[in-house]
């Protein structure tokens, strides 16, 4: 009776991080999305200052 309990809840837990891992991906794809948005928009603007300093310099 107590093995039967335990592998019932083993079942249960791994459900239970399996919606876990679900969740934290559903809210980590975004999140990467936005940081990689504005890591563009960053090396954007540092590539536009190199090319104006090239051509300043000329």
């Amino acid at each position: 009776m107590i093995f039967k309990k335990l592998k019932n809840e083993r079942g249960a837990t791994s459900i239970e991080y399996g919606l876990i891992a679900a969740l934290m991906v559903i809210v980590m794809i975004p999140a990467m999305q936005l940081v990689g948005g504005n890591t563009n928009g960053m090396y954007d603007q540092i590539t536009n200052k190199i090319v104006a300093a090239i051509a300043a310099s000329r």
